[in-house]
């Protein structure tokens, strides 16, 4: 290969690559994992504060991690175009329902640029929990987002003791969930 055509192609291949593996790395099919337990997706992570943020709502309104102090937080990063994202919703749904009494909230961030589909997403789907517009920092500070969706588990201390990358049946987040109740 020509010098000359070497930067191109490497940009290229690298741009692929994340287009092929930035929605999910473990799992374009949640279904598929029927059964796993929680410890076949969530890892632990030791000595992560939660950090603090300040976003928007797809709304406008200002949506505050502080909203959440002394509750069990599920922190989503997600897209509506991202299939495991999208998969996971239903049961993001019915555990906030589920759990909302036991200080439980689910808490979604979209790095979605489209506003109007996300709030016509949110609207059709039904989504029972907060939204708000993920903005690099908070990525950033929760150590890097690697791929989407991305989910932490922030104990009521305000630390992230578990965190997930791709797609993970419902039973496989409630058994998370229910580990730091």
């Amino acid at each position: 290969m020509r010098p000359s055509l070497i930067a191109p192609f490497l940009i290229l291949t690298a741009a692929a690559s994340l287009i092929l593996a930035g929605c999910s790395k473990k799992s374009a099919d949640v279904s598929a994992h029927d059964g796993a337990s929680a410890a076949d997706f969530f890892k632990p992570v030791t000595g992560l504060a939660a950090p603090a943020w300040k976003l928007k709502t797809p709304d406008g309104r200002e949506l505050s991690s502080a909203e959440f102090a002394g509750k069990l937080v599920v922190l989503d990063i997600w897209a509506t175009w991202c299939p495991p994202c999208r998969a996971e919703i239903p049961a993001y749904i019915a555990l906030q329902e589920k759990y909302r009494e036991q200080g439980v909230v689910i808490v979604g961030l979209s790095v979605d640029e489209d506003i109007a589909a996300l709030k016509q997403y949110m609207a059709d789907q039904k989504i029972n929990y907060p939204i708000a517009m993920a903005d690099e920092a908070v990525q950033q500070n929760l150590g890097g987002i690697e791929g989407y969706p991305t989910t932490f588990i922030i104990d009521r201390k305000g630390q992230v003791v578990l965190k997930k990358i791709g797609g993970a049946p419902h039973e496989a987040i409630e058994a998370a969930i229910k580990r730091h109740l």
